[in-house]
């Protein structure tokens, strides 16, 4: 799981915030780039309209040049500090007659060729750029040349230089402080996404899939322990549905099987009792009849137990083939019956039959609907009193037809209800006998299911047990 989501969620994670702080990095150097030479342009702007009144005062003739570098190297040693520049004052014809620094005195009285100086004049905007300005400099430069406009006539250029190493330098010491702050929030932001993928994914998934390899070993009773109201906690709950679906299956594929063997083993006790007995010489030759018609019974019941069990397990397996046709419910009824007749006659039962409609025609398996009704006429006899009462009644009513069979036998005890669709599962001893084998309800209602139909059972106020199922009828 750690080399498969983990790598992956923590790659795509780690991957998508880089990109975002390189993206917000990039951004912030840029803006602050842009913002740094707006600041400086503006200080820069301010401080020129001070060398400006300075000039003007020359032009008017009112400071001889002298005076004007004196002024100006008095206001440049005010201002010097802040921008850290050098300052050039020229005429409109290129002539240096001011300067800042000392050592740029041999310029004053010469013509600067700059090649700025037309553009300025007649455009009469300030310009700004990195230069490499050899010729007075002779080092790379940010340049700013701002010119001197005099009653809306150009009068000349004020060139303030800032060396491009310092101006280079504050730039980039922004940039390693927004670019390192960038790696130490991506580091920090991978840590912490370890570690509350950690927490709230990876840790439920691993305990999720330690138990589900310890179901698979047959420890069907673990479960995982994951509280939380998210999609994971909703995963937790539904693998303990799950699990606890295959502890039910496993216990009753536990005792079904034992089940199974219970019933079968039964049977073949007894006809190996019989067989074994006669072949001994222990049953008498008078007997040994007697003995063979109760082997017989037991290998019908074999055979019954047999078939039940290849039926269920047919129509649960999705292996049953409806043979859907239009049949009349009420003629199986009565050919059902008759075929109890020496039952019912032999426990002297009151068998009433009762139809609203001489033919009810249905559309369904006849076969196993057949089986159906068999199977519940046989629960009846098996299970209600001596010289007691079944009815067997048949209804119609809007696109259905409703059959019911009912006996005045034991009522099931309402515990058992939910129980007696089981298979194998035999609610009451007094209900039982030897001839049942506990899956005649289960393959009526897995046959009734297949039609999409369903039955239905009480416990009568007056006693008895009453069954109905349903059937479509035919158009």
């Amino acid at each position: 799981m750690r080399k498969g989501i983990f790598s992956k969620m923590i790659a795509t994670y780690t991957g998508i915030i880089a990109i975002s702080f390189v993206v917000t990095s990039a951004v912030l150097s840029f803006w602050f780039q842009n913002f740094y030479f707006s600041q400086k342009r503006s200080q820069i702007t301010t401080e020129a309209k001070y060398v400006q009144a300075v000039a003007f005062q020359y032009i008017e003739g009112n400071m001889s040049v002298a005076r004007v570098n004196e002024t100006l190297k008095e206001v440049v040693a005010y201002i010097n500090t802040d921008i850290g520049a050098d300052i050039v004052v020229m005429d409109m014809y290129g002539y240096v007659y001011a300067v800042s620094n000392p050592k740029y005195d041999y310029l004053v009285g010469t013509q600067v060729n700059t090649k700025d100086l037309n553009e300025i004049a007649k455009n009469q905007e300030a310009i700004e750029k990195t230069v490499d300005y050899s010729e007075i400099f002779k080092k790379p430069v940010r340049l700013y040349e701002i010119p001197m406009i005099f009653n809306k006539s150009f009068e000349g250029v004020i060139m303030i230089a800032t060396p491009a190493s310092e101006v280079k330098h504050s730039v980039n010491r922004v940039y390693q402080i927004i670019w390192f702050s960038a790696i130490i929030a991506i580091i920090a932001a991978c840590i912490i996404i370890y570690y509350f993928s950690q927490k709230i994914i990876i840790s439920p998934l691993k305990n999720i899939n330690d138990v589900a390899r310890k179901i698979a070993k047959g420890e069907v009773e673990k479960r995982v322990n994951i509280e939380s109201n998210d999609e994971i906690g909703e995963l937790g709950e539904s693998f303990n549905f799950m699990a606890n679906a295959i502890e039910k299956s496993e216990k009753n594929r536990r005792e079904f099987i034992s089940n199974v063997s219970h019933e079968i083993r039964s049977p073949i006790t007894s006809i190996k009792g019989f067989i074994g007995g006669m072949l001994d010489g222990v049953i008498p030759k008078e007997k040994e009849r007697y003995y063979l018609s109760l082997t017989y019974d037991e290998i019908n019941r074999l055979t019954r137990l047999v078939n039940d069990l290849l039926d269920l397990s047919s129509i649960e397996a999705g292996h049953l083939k409806l043979n859907l046709t239009k049949i009349d419910i009420n003629e199986i009824i009565r050919f059902t019956v008759l075929k109890f007749e020496t039952k019912i006659k032999e426990k002297k039962l009151n068998v009433d039959v009762c139809f609203n409609n001489d033919k009810v025609y249905v559309i369904a398996d006849k076969d196993r609907i057949s089986q159906v009704v068999t199977n519940l006429i046989d629960n009846a006899v098996k299970y209600v009193y001596a010289e007691g009462e079944i009815k067997i009644s048949t209804k119609e009513r809007y696109n259905k037809a409703y059959i019911t069979i009912y006996n005045n036998g034991p009522q099931i005890p309402e515990e058992d209800f939910n129980h007696i669709w089981d298979r194998f599962y035999k609610s009451d001893k007094a209900r039982t006998t030897k001839m049942s084998t506990g899956l005649g309800l289960p393959i009526v209602r897995s046959i009734l299911t297949e039609h999409g139909q369903d039955i239905n059972v009480i416990n009568k106020k007056e006693g008895g047990v009453e069954f109905t199922f349903t059937l479509k009828l035919a158009k």
